[in-house]
C-alpha cells in the first residue's frame, strides 16, 4: 500500500525544473490514475521547484486533462511564471511518452495555520457519525470496476444519499460523507487537491453510469487542515449535452472550510 506522501514523491532532474515521478497503481480507478491525485503530483513538483520553500502551499490550482496517463514513470515539467513576496505562479505539465497528459497552473503561497476566518457562509455539512456511514468498497457491487483508491483512502457515505446503490436514484445530484487516509496521515494542503476530486461523481445519485472523465478541475485551498477526518460534499449544478459541472467542498475536523473545487466532466446515463 503506497501512502499519499510516497505516491506523490518527485525526484528533481539536473535541470532543476523537471521532475521524474512514478504514477502509483494504488491511486487509480480501474487502470486510470485519479485526476485529483495527478494534480497533487504536479503540485508536489511545483512546490519542490522553489529551493527556498518560500511558498510551500498551493493556494489555487487549475488543471486541464488532455490524455489519460498510465501508471508508471512520467515527467513533470515546471515553468516559473512569476515570483512575488506573498505568492508565486507556475505552470506544470505531466508528460508521458512524449505526450502532454495534464497541464496545470498554480498559485503558491504560505498558509497561516493559526488564521481564523473573518466571515464565512459555508458551515460544515451535517453528517451522521462515521460509524453510521457505510464504507465505499474496493469493488462496488454491479460496477465491474475495482476502485483501488479505496485501499488507501476510507470514504464513508451518508446513508441518506445511498439510494442509487439500491436502484433508487435521487432527485438531487449530491453525495456527502467522510474521508480519512488509511495510513493515518493527517491531511495537508497538497492532499486537499486530491480530496477535492476523490469522491464518486455526484451524478451517480441521479443515475449516471460508467466513468465520468474530468476535462477541467480548479481547486482553491483555503486553510491548513486540522488532523482528523474530512467532511466532503459534492454537488452537480447542471447536467446537459453529455457534460456536468460539479462543486466540491471540504471541511476539516474543526468544521473549517479548507478546500473548494469546481470541475467540468463528461457524463452518460
Amino acid at each position: 500500500m503506497a501512502g499519499f506522501i510516497d505516491a506523490t514523491e518527485v525526484a528533481v532532474r539536473s535541470d532543476g525544473t523537471s521532475f521524474e515521478v512514478q504514477l502509483d497503481p494504488q491511486w487509480t480507478i480501474g487502470d486510470k490514475p485519479n485526476g485529483g491525485y495527478l494534480l497533487a503530483v504536479l503540485a508536489r513538483a511545483a512546490t519542490s521547484a522553489d529551493p527556498a520553500a518560500q511558498h510551500p502551499h498551493p493556494l489555487a490550482a487549475s488543471a486541464t486533462y488532455l490524455a489519460a496517463p498510465t501508471v508508471g514513470p512520467a515527467v513533470v515539467e515546471v515553468t516559473p511564471l512569476r515570483t512575488g513576496r506573498s505568492a508565486s505562479q507556475l505552470r506544470a505539465r505531466l508528460v508521458q511518452g512524449g505526450q502532454v497528459c495534464v497541464e496545470a497552473l498554480f498559485t503558491l503561497g504560505r498558509l497561516d495555520p493559526e488564521a481564523e476566518p473573518r466571515w464565512a457562509d459555508s458551515p460544515a455539512v451535517p453528517l451522521p457519525p462515521e460509524d453510521d456511514c457505510p464504507v465505499i468498497p474496493v469493488e462496488p457491487p454491479g460496477s465491474g470496476v475495482k476502485v483501488n483508491l479505496m485501499e488507501v483512502v476510507e470514504q464513508r457515505l451518508d446513508p441518506a444519499v445511498l439510494g442509487f446503490a439500491f436502484g433508487q436514484p435521487s432527485e438531487r445530484a449530491e453525495l456527502r460523507g467522510w474521508l480519512r487516509f488509511l495510513d493515518g496521515m493527517a491531511p495537508d494542503p497538497i492532499s486537499l487537491l486530491f480530496v477535492a476530486d476523490s469522491f464518486p461523481p455526484a451524478t451517480f445519485a441521479i443515475g449516471s453510469v460508467g466513468w465520468v472523465p474530468t476535462l477541467e478541475l480548479t481547486v482553491y485551498v483555503r486553510a491548513v487542515p486540522a488532523p482528523g477526518p474530512l467532511r466532503v460534499r459534492q454537488i452537480a449544478r447542471l447536467v446537459e449535452d453529455g457534460l456536468v459541472d460539479e462543486v466540491c467542498e471540504v471541511w476539516d475536523s474543526r468544521g473549517r472550510l479548507v478546500a473548494q473545487a469546481t470541475q467540468l466532466a463528461k457524463v452518460r446515463f
